[in-house]
């Protein structure tokens, strides 16, 4: 019996899913366990006492949970000050971070402090980037708040900022301390936010993991009854897929963690024509990924009953698998710029069946490119 399916038998409480990533003197775990936040000062000691301690959340979450965060930290006696951002990917800018760097400094923050990020993909980031920097280096920790970055963005040590020219176009690889999640705060979610973080879970199946996208195809009702049981396995095994991928690969070095990517190099033209507004990271996912398997069809990798499977998963979770106003053209010019491109020719991650992709990095006939998206354009 693989892991996912054990976990998926966890009775009902609050019963502690702990999964190590093993990188040897980088190494960390996750935490998953329903209500951790209102344990959150046992599960951080060993993290924060007596060292000064820099919370860093959006103007969204500090109001959910930044109460109970800088309680529990108190509680054992280090010294907590927040720090707090305009919510939303437009905040994800050197001048935020500069910001950010003005803060620490007054608070007396040094080489022995650490760093709380506390709030979804977006937090993360940018605290992931301000610690990989500031001083040239403190710890953090990551406590994601958003399903997204509790299947993505809080594991596997990226961290970075926008430019207006592309996505995470300026960061560091900085691996966290420890990753706290409490499936419960996804109960303050808005629904946009939830489907944003779907779109990445079913990435897992595409890319990996055939089980566990049949197991999502079986629970949709589950997954759009924000049922937190489901919800907290889902986690659980994305966490396990990712650790995976980012042990065999922590600095996309050897081409292994680039299957994360799936979608992606689409997903992030999108983004960028769109001004990153209108449209949220898993939505332009959920395209992207659409786009990313009609080209392996005609790419003659992928089979049509494969294609239409993922996209009816898609549908069923109410994620979108195409976009309108938007010219094939300016995506494609857009692509070139993403960080991902090589030498001027982009890499794409198709999927060749349910659970396996391929790092495409020869050329593909722009033609063949351009109907692709087109096929996913209104």
């Amino acid at each position: 019996m693989s892991n996912f399916y054990k976990f998926c038998y966890y009775k009902k409480g609050n019963t502690v899913k702990k999964i190590d990533v093993n990188l040897k003197e980088r190494a960390y775990s996750i935490i998953i366990m329903e209500g951790l936040l209102d344990d959150l000062s046992a599960k951080i000691e060993s993290f924060v006492s007596k060292r000064k301690v820099l919370i860093v959340s959006d103007s969204n979450v500090s109001k959910l949970y930044s109460k109970k965060v800088i309680s529990a930290i108190q509680e054992i006696s280090a010294d907590v000050d927040i720090a707090i951002f305009p919510a939303g990917e437009p905040s994800k800018t050197l001048k935020t971070v500069e910001s950010l760097y003005e803060k620490a400094i007054e608070f007396g923050l040094d080489r022995s402090s650490v760093i709380v990020a506390l709030g979804g993909g977006v937090v993360g980031d940018i605290a992931g980037f301000l610690a990989a920097t500031y001083m040239r280096g403190i710890d953090f920790i990551q406590i994601p708040t958003s399903l997204l970055a509790m299947v993505d963005s809080s594991v596997g040590g990226k961290t970075g900022v926008d430019l207006p020219a592309g996505k995470n176009l300026i960061g560091a690889f900085w691996q966290p301390k420890v990753v706290l999640i409490d499936p419960n705060t996804l109960k303050t979610l808005p629904e946009r936010e939830i489907k944003c973080g779907l779109a990445e879970v079913i990435k897992y199946g595409i890319i990996m993991d055939e089980d566990f996208f049949r197991y999502l195809e079986n629970h949709t009702q589950e997954l759009n009854q924000l049922d937190c049981e489901c919800f907290s396995s889902v986690i659980a095994r994305c966490c396990i897929l990712k650790a995976e991928v980012v042990i065999a690969d922590e600095r996309e070095e050897t081409g292994t963690r680039a299957i994360l990517n799936y979608g992606h190099t689409f997903a992030h033209a999108i983004e960028v024509i769109r001004g990153f507004e209108n449209i949220n990271h898993g939505e332009a996912v959920a395209i992207g990924m659409c786009m990313a398997a009609s080209l392996s069809v005609a790419d003659m990798r992928l089979d049509d009953a494969a294609e239409l499977r993922q996209e009816n998963l898609l549908r069923a979770l109410h994620l979108p698998c195409s976009i309108d106003n938007i010219k094939a053209s300016e995506i494609y010019t857009a692509m070139h710029k993403d960080k991902k491109a090589v030498n001027g020719k982009l890499r794409f991650i198709l999927p060749e069946t349910i659970g396996e992709v391929a790092l495409v990095s020869e050329e593909i006939n722009k033609n063949m490119i351009m109907q692709a998206i087109r096929n996913c354009s209104d």
